[in-house]
């Protein structure tokens, strides 16, 4: 039997943050939701929420000791998709490192994604 194929991969820096956002949350939560929205001047953003329950069709990935939930209308547009965590003299902030990502804005807060071919997926399984 093969490893399921993880549509988003964490780095350590992201893991660790996520952890520590958790454990200092006003409350207990499954996971945090990974998902992209339509907005911005590139066309889409990412977006990043606490979640309380995993939906039934959503994608659960679980990544060094973290539960990240996909909705599954974000999964073609997230395949392959790394996340990590930079630090740097004036900012601090998840970074999406997607193969998907065609272009991005100016200001870094949206992005152009196209999403991967639906064989991308069956192939990768």
């Amino acid at each position: 039997m093969r490893p399921k194929f993880k549509v988003v991969s964490l780095t350590d820096a992201a893991a660790d943050k996520i952890k520590a956002i958790m454990a200092n949350a006003e409350r207990p939560y499954e996971g945090v939701r990974v998902g992209v929205k339509n907005g911005g001047c590139a066309g889409m953003s990412y977006t990043m929420e606490y979640a309380e329950t995993a939906n039934p069709l959503d994608e659960v990935v679980e990544d060094k000791g973290v539960k990240v939930l996909i909705d599954p209308k974000a999964v073609l547009f997230l395949l392959g998709t790394e996340m990590d965590y930079k630090t740097d003299k004036l900012s601090a902030q998840f970074v999406f490192n997607n193969p998907n990502q065609t272009s991005a804005c100016g200001c870094g807060e949206s992005v152009a994604i196209t999403p991967a071919a639906s064989g991308a997926l069956e192939a990768t399984a």
